[in-house]
Formats: C-alpha cells, sequence, structure tokens
C-alpha cells in the first residue's frame, strides 16, 4: 500500500507540471478596422473626422474585414495568430488582400505610454482569400500579468488592419 500510495503521489509530481497552463492571454474572435471612429458637423459647417487610433496605432486608409481570428500568447512571448478573410472591405479592391502581409502587436496597457510586443514586422503575406497564420515570439516579452490586452493586426507600414477579441477564461 505505501509502494502504491508513493508512486502516485511520484506521478502527480510529475504530470502536474507537464499540464501546467502558461498562457498569458487568449483572443478568440477578429474586429476589422473601420479607419474612422467619428464625424462630427461643427456649428459653422464644417466637419471633423477622429481616426480610429488604438492605444497609438494608425489605422489604414480603407476599411478591412475578418472573417475569423484566434490568438494565444504564452508568458514567455510565445504566439500563434489563426486569421481567416482578412479582406478589404471597400474600394474598388473590395474582397481582395491588396498583397499585404501582416504581423501582431500585443499592448497591454489601457493609458500611454503604450508599450508595443511585436513579432517581426516583415510579417507574413496574407493568402489569396485573406488566411494567415503568425507562429513567432513577441519582442519584448510582454509582462505578467498583461494587465489591458490588446492584440492588433497590421501591416508592415504599422497600421492596424485587425484586434482580436479577448478571451476571458
Amino acid at each position: 500500500m505505501k509502494k502504491a500510495l508513493l508512486a502516485f503521489v511520484l506521478c502527480i509530481g510529475i504530470v502536474s507540471p507537464l499540464g501546467a497552463d502558461d498562457t498569458l492571454v487568449r483572443f478568440d474572435g477578429g474586429i476589422g478596422v473601420i479607419p474612422v471612429s467619428n464625424v462630427t458637423v461643427n456649428a459653422d459647417g464644417s466637419v471633423t473626422v477622429s481616426r480610429n487610433i488604438v492605444r497609438g496605432v494608425n489605422p489604414p486608409g480603407q476599411i478591412w474585414t475578418i472573417a475569423r481570428l484566434r490568438a494565444e500568447v504564452d508568458a514567455d512571448g510565445s504566439i500563434a495568430v489563426d486569421g481567416r478573410g482578412l479582406l478589404l472591405a471597400g474600394g474598388n479592391n473590395i474582397g481582395l488582400n491588396a498583397n499585404q502581409s501582416v504581423f501582431a502587436t500585443l499592448i497591454c496597457s489601457a493609458t500611454a505610454p503604450f508599450t508595443q510586443f511585436s513579432t517581426p514586422t516583415a510579417g507574413v503575406r496574407l493568402a489569396a482569400n485573406g488566411d494567415f497564420r503568425i507562429v513567432d515570439t513577441l519582442t519584448p516579452t510582454p509582462p505578467s500579468p498583461c494587465a489591458s490586452p490588446v492584440l492588433l493586426i497590421r501591416n508592415p507600414g504599422g497600421a492596424w488592419f485587425a484586434a482580436g477579441i479577448l478571451k476571458l477564461n
């Protein structure tokens, strides 16, 4: 009986660390960019347009849509992003990928200054149907915990095309 109990305790000690979850943050779902966040008609008839800037990152000049986005970031900065259907949602090239490449940026603060934790900015090419997969490491390594996470999918020029929807639990 003592040997069986000892074997059980040893197995738990070995298996528990293997099953440990070092996930920092997950995203399930995506939001395509609408470059304008607000339009105001002033008393004098002039118009003020506010760009859809997210935590210091500018939008592109055109609307983009994304069909699906899933991402997981581990505490060591490892990131895996699976995106489907990231395509232009307006203009003459609607429904096309505009020959873009994309990279991922995680931002963990809701107030400035915003530190960006990114995969290499050269990015990965979008497939013709807008699908992409990023498996890389964020640099620098994000803090743990990541207090107010936002995941942006960006082009090499720095504009954000899509954002992840935070998955709680």
